[in-house]
């Protein structure tokens, strides 16, 4: 495909053609594009960005194609082809439709509430040692994730197995005209999305769009309205389930599960025994008899099923390195995802270990050009190779720093560890190289308390906030005391990657960490001292002016050179800012020393987070805008202002102002008394179960005896304290903790680095997870239970507590 045929293809009108190149990368993020000859940009546009606003910068990184839908002045970009179309994303799916088009291979298309990720990859491991297959990466299910995927298809494939996703009608028409399926997968149907469907039938018709042109559809019969539905629609199907309907008629028999099928009995014996991976597990089993593959192969395949990760792992690693685990799976369309994840941290130094691409469909030189490319796009510092392949080819590689090693074992025998040090490392390897052997030695070695930070609930909370926002308004996030606990270096990261405006520290130490960490990001303190002020001028940190004698002593120390300041006005919270009254003076001290600069003046509500306050915070925000008015028209300037919070954002919209800070709200806590159901919590709090005891009636437990055994118990120490932010507070049954969804009280007091709870109930045994707080133990009902609130709680968890970073891998 070259970019003149564009024009036939979506319908778009090319009003620069440069250089009739080829048409080879799609991008669309323009956070991590590929610079390359064929390479096309799509700027698309949503609630809260425009892919327009960064085609200067991809032009100055060598993109020369670009796919618009808002004219601009096209001949400061001579170099460029340009095509103007109606819809960005139209011409993205036509782009992809029509590359789907030149390829006759069977195609798999799935969809349905949940399981679709699943069954693909499951699909993948079941399948891949016979055909070479391309799939969607992760979850890229959507309305670009699709097409980016079938783009992926490439003449060596066989087959091709890609799911889809909508929440809302009039999407899978389009979707499938993409993927063309030939044979459909629906999974089952459920409530996710429910809010852009009428009914639930409505819902099943939209999904079956996927359907309109396959030879076959796999679904379970036992769906009674899925059924009734693909029954009048006469779609040819191929059903399974334990109902009379079904073609493959299931019933479990002891251990194993009796198929009847095409007048033969079927015996299998499934290695998952809850009840979603069953029904994922016999739709890949049907599509396997579908293509002839002989029970005793079938068998043999499905008891070799691996759970399929859907996430990678960031972990603080040895000699102050970070690592990310991905050692689960290795192909290029998942490399590029977790290259991409590296690129969205900061730091200089990046290393990737890697294993062997195994059944890629590639020739060898072919799939060593790919990896290299992938290297060097990526800016990767050192290379390290495992595998008879790789080790092969290590000439190739001449011009980057990289090792090789056949075998892991060899890497590990060989390597030095102190030579990892201050890097980024990832750690991508397929199965049989028992990649997580290297993270065991690469990660710090800790007790088994770890904290899990969720980026893509972050992210998720990031664009919730975000979209609260009107136009124009900036967002300041606050990172300050270890960013609520969840690392602050890490969430920085991903913030500054996500284009956030602003950060937010305490104190300047936090700043300085943050500066060291490659984080470029402006930089408010918000509680200065005056022996950081010369730390605050080299590390380019903008300090908070909250007093007349902070503001003295920071002019006298300036000296003319420029500086920039925030200024913060008390409102009515009355714990740092200025009054009214010292107005005369601020403005003589600026004026005098016109080398300092006012970035933003802001102030606190005190009650935004409670309606029973918000006269007060019209109050506030009254006295803001007269401190603002006579500030500002005195000095003749107009710097940002901000006054709102989480809880603001969510109740005051109309005092968004030019910026609103964003703090607790980006880590999943609800900070308004309403209930808000969009938010994800990003934190959970784990350890493990150290050592079970039978406790006798009347016995005592822990230090003061302050535990009694009313009955015969169970008792389980479990391996945190106080030590690691788990409060005193919750000794004596107050607080409680989640072993297998149960709840399980603290008996007697909290110590130093272990606690003992109460598991009678429960069926437990040594080395069992514990939830501290989390998903099945909500953080707002933690520090209900001892009158606090869950900034407490997660600020309170130490920082010797390992932090454990994932995102959505595959």
């Amino acid at each position: 495909m070259r970019f003149s045929d564009l024009d036939k293809i979506t319908g778009g009108n090319i009003i620069q053609l440069a250089g009739n190149r080829n048409v080879s990368s799609l991008v669309t993020d323009s956070r991590k594009p590929i610079i390359s000859d064929g390479s096309v940009f799509f700027a698309l546009r949503g609630e809260r960005h425009d892919g327009h606003q960064y085609i200067v910068e991809l032009y100055q990184l060598g993109i020369r194609q670009f796919v618009i839908e808002k004219p601009f002045d096209h001949t400061l970009f001579p170099a460029a082809n340009i095509i103007l179309v109606g819809s960005v994303i139209a011409a993205l799916q036509a782009i992809a439709a029509e590359h789907r088009r030149s390829f006759s291979i069977p195609v798999i298309g799935i969809t349905g509430s949940n399981g679709k990720t699943i069954i693909k990859e499951w699909l993948f491991q079941l399948l891949s040692s016979d055909k070479n297959i391309a799939k969607n990466p992760g979850s890229y299910n959507s309305q670009t994730g699709v097409p980016l995927s079938v783009w992926g298809l490439q003449p060596n494939h066989q087959l091709g197995i890609f799911e889809a996703g909508i929440s809302l009608p009039g999407e899978m028409e389009k979707l499938e005209k993409v993927i063309h399926p030939t044979i459909g997968i629906f999974t089952n149907i459920g409530t996710a999305h429910d809010e852009g469907f009428a009914t639930l039938t409505e819902k099943i018709e939209e999904k079956l769009k996927l359907f309109s042109r396959v030879g076959l559809l796999i679904y379970c019969a036992d769906h009674s309205e899925l059924h009734e539905v693909i029954q009048l629609k006469k779609i040819p199907s191929l059903t399974w389930g334990s109902s009379d309907k079904a073609t493959i008629k299931i019933k479990q028999v002891a251990a194993r599960y009796e198929l009847s099928y095409q007048q033969q009995l079927i015996y299998l014996q499934l290695p998952f025994s809850d009840k979603a991976s069953i029904e994922n597990c016999f739709h890949c089993v049907a599509l396997l008899l579908h293509f002839g593959y002989s029970p005793a192969v079938i068998q043999e395949r499905v008891r070799q099923l691996k759970s399929v990760p859907m996430r990678l792992e960031l972990k603080q690693g040895i000699n102050r390195c970070q690592v990310i685990d991905d050692t689960y799976n290795n192909d290029l369309a998942g490399l590029k995802i977790s290259l991409d994840f590296l690129n969205s941290l900061q730091k200089k130094k990046k290393t990737l270990i890697l294993s062997d691409i195994l059944q890629s469909g590639l020739n060898e030189i072919e799939l060593v050009d790919r990896i290299k490319a992938l290297l060097i796009q990526s800016g990767i510092s050192s290379f390290v190779g495992i595998g008879s392949m790789l080790s092969s080819h290590q000439a190739h590689f001449r011009d980057i720093k990289a090792t090789f090693f056949r075998t892991t074992e060899e890497f590990l025998r060989s390597v030095k560890w102190e030579n990892f040090e201050s890097e980024l490392i990832l750690v991508k390897g397929a199965r049989p190289f028992q990649f997580e052997k290297i993270v065991q030695q690469l990660q710090r070695k800790v007790h088994g308390t770890v904290m899990e930070i969720d980026l893509n609930k972050m992210v998720h909370n990031l664009n919730f906030f975000k979209s609260k926002l009107k136009s124009g308004v900036k967002l300041m996030a606050m990172v300050k005391a270890f960013a609520y606990g969840s690392g602050s270096e890490e969430v920085a990261n991903l913030l500054q990657y996500h284009k956030v405006d602003y950060l937010g520290v305490a104190y300047a130490d936090e700043g300085v960490e943050l500066r060291k960490n490659n984080i470029s990001l402006p930089i408010m303190v918000m509680n200065p001292a005056e022996e950081n002020f010369t730390s605050l001028l080299s590390h380019c940190l903008e300090p908070v002016m909250y007093s007349l004698k902070m503001l003295r002593a920071f002019s006298q120390f300036i000296e003319g050179r420029p500086m920039t300041i925030h200024v913060e006005v008390d409102t009515g919270m009355h714990r740092l800012g200025f009054d009214e009254g010292d107005l005369p003076e601020i403005i003589a001290i600026l004026k005098s020393h016109p080398s300092i600069s006012i970035a933003s003046v802001y102030s606190h509500l005190a009650g935004a987070d409670e309606a029973a306050h918000d006269g007060f915070s019209q109050e506030q925000f009254g006295r803001f805008q007269r401190f603002y008015k006579t500030l500002t028209d005195s000095l003749g300037i107009k710097p940002l202002r901000h006054i709102l919070n989480s809880p603001g954002i969510l109740r005051f919209p109309d005092f968004q102002m030019e910026m609103v800070r964003l703090g607790i709200g980006l880590y999943g806590v609800n900070p308004t008394e309403g209930k808000v159901d969009q938010l994800q919590p990003v934190a959970t709090l784990k350890t493990i179960v150290s050592q079970i005891k039978k406790i006798g009636k009347g016995e005592t437990i822990g230090y003061g005896r302050k535990g009694k055994a009313e009955n015969d118990m169970s008792l389980a120490t479990i391996a945190i304290g106080y030590a690691d932010g788990f409060s005193r507070s919750f000794s004596k049954g107050k607080g409680f903790v989640s072993i297998k969804g149960k709840k399980a009280p603290v008996i007697g007091n909290v110590c130093m680095d272990m606690t003992m709870v109460d598991v009678t109930h429960i069926d437990v045994q040594e080395g069992d997870e514990v939830i501290v707080f989390g998903e099945e133990n909500p953080i707002q009902e933690v520090a209900a239970s001892i009158n606090t609130i869950p900034y407490e709680i997660l600020t309170n968890t130490s920082e010797r507590v390992k932090r454990v970073f994932f995102a959505e891998s595959i």
